[in-house]
């Protein structure tokens, strides 16, 4: 082997170096992943049964945290308006978010809604009294990130309402196409207070489908004052 390929041979087992980057380079190409699962979106029609429990749950909520008329409140992944219909009759200034058509049919109802990703919530810091994020969170691939946003924008005090399908049931909701995020109580629980929110709690809520019966978990805690 002569010296110059001795030379080249050597060459090739040593660390190789790396042009520098952009560091937002790297962020550049979380967003693009972002936009990519966009593909998996698709419109939330309202369905009795959903309606029904939104109604439920909203009630539960609001008897054991009520809301002074004019809070603000931050519907995450607000679907056609299912939620903001009770906000609106309750006086509270509400403003949802979602992706996709969704968002014109929340916006001809007159409500106002914005397209924006759960993952980079584009508010200030401390605006809303309450965050409600039903059937939001399973949508996301990191949604410890989304819950550090979801402290972030909630003021002190404010109150956070969040849920979630329960895994390994009837409804194979890890199947779905859109769900990165199917966890259990406990991981949900742990992901919740570690971001910062405290006094959470969670129910259960159970109801009948054709395939058989299906639970859903709701938890609410609070940002410390």
């Amino acid at each position: 082997m002569s010296a110059s390929a001795q030379t080249k041979s050597r060459n090739r087992n040593l660390p190789q170096e790396r042009a520098p980057t952009d560091p937002l380079a790297k962020y550049a190409r979380l967003e693009a992943f972002t936009h990519k699962l966009w593909g998996h979106i698709y419109p939330e029609v309202p369905t009795g049964l959903h309606a029904s429990i939104v109604a439920r749950v909203y009630q539960k909520v609001k008897e054991t945290y009520p809301l002074q008329p004019g809070a603000r409140v931050l519907d995450i992944g607000c679907g056609q308006g299912v939620a903001l219909t009770h906000f609106a009759a309750d006086k509270l200034n509400a403003t949802g978010i979602a992706l996709g058509e969704d968002v014109r049919i929340c916006q001809e109802k007159g409500y106002d809604a914005i397209e924006m990703d759960l993952s980079f919530l584009e508010f200030p810091d401390e605006t809303f009294d309450l965050v409600w994020c039903r059937h939001a969170l399973e949508h996301s691939f990191m949604p410890f990130f989304v819950l550090s946003e979801i402290f972030r924008v909630s003021k002190p005090g404010g109150l956070v309402y969040i849920e979630v399908p329960a895994p390994n049931t009837n409804s194979q909701h890890e199947s779905n196409p859109n769900h990165y995020s199917v966890l259990g109580t406990r991981m949900w629980t742990q992901l919740i207070l570690r971001t910062g929110f405290t006094d959470v709690t969670h129910f259960e809520i159970n109801f009948p489908l054709q395939i058989g019966p299906d639970t859903y978990t709701g938890f609410v805690g609070r940002r410390p004052k």
